[in-house]
């Protein structure tokens, strides 16, 4: 009996420490992510080394390839992430108002969005310059999940403007993308709370619920 319940505390302590390596391991990953985020929308992808982002989150350069195996790949990971992230949040409002009038859910698509580029601006400067240097399937990945993104918000913004057809939706969804994304960066000396409340109204009137 004893040597099996030595056996149980040796078994949980290894399991306890493969946890708490994982999730260190986890959080390294997370914060060399934070620092490529940051470093390519500063000085973008192709200026930006692997020992840049070792530095910055303070550990060799070999020590990197333990999460990443080149810095290709942590660029896929945050463009591809994010689309998914869109494609998917974007789905999920949907399926909350699948009952509801249109306007309801596209309400809070605009929130959804407008919130996303201004919690992101990095991101979306890393999109808007760097999409090229993805792998060409990560690349596709990207493009599919946009264009899937951008048809189920022109389906809703349809229903709520009965007398739009398809294509016209389409349009006034890239405007209200190209004008959502790009103006945090135009508007940096305005307050975070007026820029939001003012791109919410535009994009409301754009999609004509206003």
């Amino acid at each position: 009996m004893e040597l099996k319940a030595s056996t149980r505390s040796a078994t949980a302590e290894t399991g306890s420490a493969r946890t708490t390596r994982a999730a260190a391991k986890a959080a390294r990953r997370e914060q060399l992510l934070s620092v490529a985020k940051t470093l390519y929308a500063q000085h973008g992808f192709h200026g930006v080394r692997l020992d840049d982002l070792g530095k910055g989150a303070g550990i060799s350069a070999p020590a990197v390839y333990r999460h990443f195996e080149s810095k290709e790949a942590v660029l896929e990971e945050l463009l591809v992430g994010i689309s998914e992230y869109l494609n998917s949040g974007g789905d999920a409002i949907i399926a909350r108002h699948e009952n509801d009038a249109a306007t309801s859910a596209l309400d809070e698509l605009i929130d959804f969005h407008v919130a996303f580029a201004m919690s992101e601006p990095e991101l979306i400067r890393i999109q808007d310059r760097d999409l090229a240097a993805l792998p060409e399937f990560s690349r596709r990945t990207v493009r599919r999940l946009q264009r899937s993104y951008v048809s189920h918000w022109a389906e809703v913004v349809a229903r709520a403007n009965p007398d739009w057809s398809i294509d016209a939706a389409t349009v006034r969804v890239h405007a209200v993308f190209g004008m959502i994304n790009s103006t945090p960066y135009q508007a940096r000396r305005s307050s975070a709370e007026v820029v939001g409340v003012e791109l919410r109204a535009a994009a409301c009137a754009a999609l004509g619920i206003a």
